[in-house]
């Protein structure tokens, strides 16, 4: 099968932003105490590993290899947001973010002529995504009595600011190639 370039780096650049998320919930779930957040948490962190295996994979039943890229979507919140300083807030943060990566998904696949191997990778990936907002919507919840609903909300305002600022950077910078894969990102 044939894969162009720009495929090629879009299905890369999720790969990447797979495996950073794994690593990143991986660290996070090795220092969380016992208790249903962890356990959530431990999911969380497997599923993106396994994400990033289905990406791969993806790649490989099209011919190609992921290519090496410098860095993930992830990394430019930190610049953008601030370093969350609580667990609520790297909640919040997740919660942006995770919504960011379905609502891209979700658009991927509408793109005209779409690769099966690339739709059925982006369904198995969606329908995990769908429990990572659940979990995360429901643990900012029960963290509502600690944190207060009014401060979770600002939290979740301040990641949604960076997370259009980082999306927009990062489809001005990309442009070229989401433009050739006709998947104009818009907000």
């Amino acid at each position: 099968m044939n894969l162009s370039e720009n495929e090629r780096w879009l299905l890369s650049f999720y790969r990447m932003s797979e495996i950073s998320g794994s690593l990143f919930f991986g660290r996070l779930a090795r220092t969380l105490p016992s208790g249903p957040v962890q356990m959530d948490m431990t999911r969380h962190f497997a599923d993106e590993a396994q994400h990033a295996r289905y990406w791969t994979d993806c790649l490989d039943r099209l011919g190609a290899s992921p290519l090496r890229l410098p860095n993930s979507y992830q990394d430019q919140y930190i610049n953008a947001a601030g370093m969350p300083v609580n667990l609520m807030e790297v909640l919040a943060l997740t919660q942006v973010f995770e919504r960011r990566v379905v609502r891209q998904y979700v658009k991927h696949m509408g793109a005209p002529g779409l690769n099966p191997v690339i739709k059925e990778t982006l369904e198995k990936i969606i329908d995990e995504e769908k429990w990572h907002l659940e979990w995360i919507g429901q643990a900012l919840v029960e963290l509502e009595p600690k944190y207060g609903q009014a401060r979770i909300q600002q939290a979740l305002d301040r990641f949604s600011a960076a997370d259009l600022a980082v999306y927009a950077a990062t489809a001005k910078e990309h442009e070229e190639r989401v433009d050739a894969l006709s998947l104009r990102l818009s907000h």
